[in-house]
């Protein structure tokens, strides 16, 4: 259990965020709690986070046992057109972290000589209803996507090959918003109780 100074983490990437993490102090990481075998991942995007360069944000987390073990927050090294093209771009920073995950559970797993449950797929919320379509169907419309055609082909071959499953949530309930944006200090403070953070002061 480690301590965590969102400040220090965002301040470079996304000072909005940085400002918001400051709602409490320092936190501290909860043991891992129940469901220990569950790995899943929140994936999101600020569209034009920094309009002067014309880049946009990705924020994501992957929590195990609902306690976080991975997060990201960066701006993106490609101009997205659209808010869906810096959706499919944050998807794909998500995927990537995914396969690394599931490859380190699998080691730890067998190395412990526990069941590995990475057969199933990982669940990834995504908030973009278009992009959760376009992973259906497979394809992306439009001019100008050249360079994310890639990364859209690279989610859709891990969705294929049954490493993940992209599922839609509600966007009030995406906490990979906490690595994108400003926001009001309740959903903030409902967003990290979800993934596992609590005040030092309210920890035992």
């Amino acid at each position: 259990m480690g301590l965590f100074y969102p400040y220090r983490e965002m301040m470079d990437s996304d000072p909005s965020s940085a400002r918001d993490a400051t709602h409490g102090g320092p936190r501290s990481l909860s043991p891992i709690q129940n469901d220990i075998s569950v790995l899943e991942g929140f994936a999101d995007a600020g569209y034009l986070s920094d309009p002067h360069k014309g880049r946009s944000q990705t924020g994501y987390v992957f929590t195990m046992g609902k306690t976080a073990i991975s997060w990201r927050s960066t701006k993106q090294t490609l101009v997205a057109t659209s808010s869906n093209h810096a959706e499919i771009i944050a998807l794909h920073e998500a995927v990537r972290e995914c396969i690394w995950l599931r490859s380190i559970v699998t080691h730890v797993r067998n190395n412990c000589g526990l069941k590995s449950t990475t057969d199933e797929p990982t669940s990834i919320y995504e908030d973009n209803a278009a992009c959760i379509e376009q992973m259906k169907q497979g394809y992306i419309k439009g001019d100008n996507t050249k360079h994310i055609s890639p990364k859209f082909f690279y989610n859709q071959q891990q969705q294929k090959l049954l490493k993940i499953k992209v599922n839609q949530v509600r966007s009030e309930d995406n906490v990979a918003d906490l690595f994108t944006k400003s926001l009001p200090k309740s959903t903030f403070e409902k967003h990290v109780a979800r993934i596992g953070l609590r005040k030092l002061s309210k920890l035992p």
